[in-house]
């Protein structure tokens, strides 16, 4: 068995399904065929993410009734120029998320900001420029 470094699914618990969908639809994300009425997929490249609501994620994970928070991890989309992800914070703005941070020079040599979806996950959107992207938009990093 292989517990190699990957992640394959990731999870995130919502408050309203239907909310969060129309949300990331707004994003342009489209949902697989896989998605149910309780659960919304979406592939991604090598690996997907899914909606799922927090009562119902707290129970699957065997603690029913824990009250599951937001915010304390950052899932993060890079770019390939500060002007993607410019556009990609105005149109997640537009979508209705909650402007967090928006995009700048940082001190890493890059450029990032940072939104919150209407369940508070937050999304960083980056452009690294140490860190090429292939064109699917994946990433690869560098070799030391």
């Amino acid at each position: 068995m292989d517990f190699g470094q990957r992640v394959t699914l990731i999870t995130l618990g919502v408050q309203d399904l239907a909310a969060a969908r129309a949300f990331y639809a707004r994003l342009g994300w489209q949902e697989h065929g896989e998605s149910r009425e309780s659960v919304a997929f979406f592939q991604l490249h090598g690996a997907a993410l899914s909606l799922f609501g927090r009562a119902a994620l707290a129970e699957d994970q065997g603690r029913p009734g824990a009250a599951l928070g937001t915010g304390a991890m950052t899932l993060a989309q890079n770019f390939g120029s500060e002007a993607e992800v410019d556009a990609a914070y105005a149109m997640a703005l537009s979508a209705g998320a909650t402007p967090l941070k928006a995009p700048e020079k940082v001190f890493w040599g890059g450029y990032s900001g940072y939104f919150a979806d209407p369940d508070g996950h937050v999304w960083e959107l980056a452009f690294n420029p140490y860190w090429a992207l292939s064109a699917d938009g994946s990433l690869r990093l560098p070799d030391a």
